[in-house]
């Protein structure tokens, strides 16, 4: 029943689409960005049962409205350039001579920046006091006439 409906589904997509580029003329809409997500990964992906699958490749217009999306919008995922490869046998030091420093002035900056926000808004307070004997603070005047 679900394989049937999923069938009739796609039937009913490329009557829609017909020979357009997208489904709402020439620029794309969300529809498309909708439709586009469910068929590109039941057209690119190897799946345990390609009997869906066999039926959307049957179905050219939606076929070519994929790699048409692919090669717009993806160009190094679907069509037919890719994107620069990455340098072999570059190792980071060689990439940014100064990365390190980078990351560790970034590390230095944002523990400054918080550490200054929290004094200045009051979070962290310094107070200035001698410890008495025994390692415990002094008795303040006032706390002397309350014992008294």
């Amino acid at each position: 029943q679900l394989y049937r409906e999923a069938r009739e589904c796609l039937t009913l997509l490329s009557q829609r689409l017909g020979s357009q580029k997208f489904f709402f003329g020439d620029s794309p809409a969300s529809l498309d960005a909708l439709v586009f997500s469910r068929l590109a990964p039941l057209l690119k992906a190897k799946l345990p049962n390609g009997k869906l699958q066999q039926h959307l490749k049957s179905l050219q217009n939606l076929c070519n409205y994929c790699t048409s999306i692919l090669s717009l919008y993806f160009p190094w995922d679907g069509g037919e350039s890719r994107p620069p490869p990455h340098p072999v046998g570059l190792g980071e030091a060689e990439e940014d001579p100064h990365k390190r420093r980078k990351q560790l002035l970034s590390v230095l900056v944002g523990l400054a920046a918080m550490l200054g926000y929290a004094f200045l808004s009051g979070i962290v307070s310094i107070q200035r006091g001698s410890v008495g004997p025994a390692g415990r603070q002094p008795i303040t005047l006032e706390e002397e006439e309350e014992e008294e």
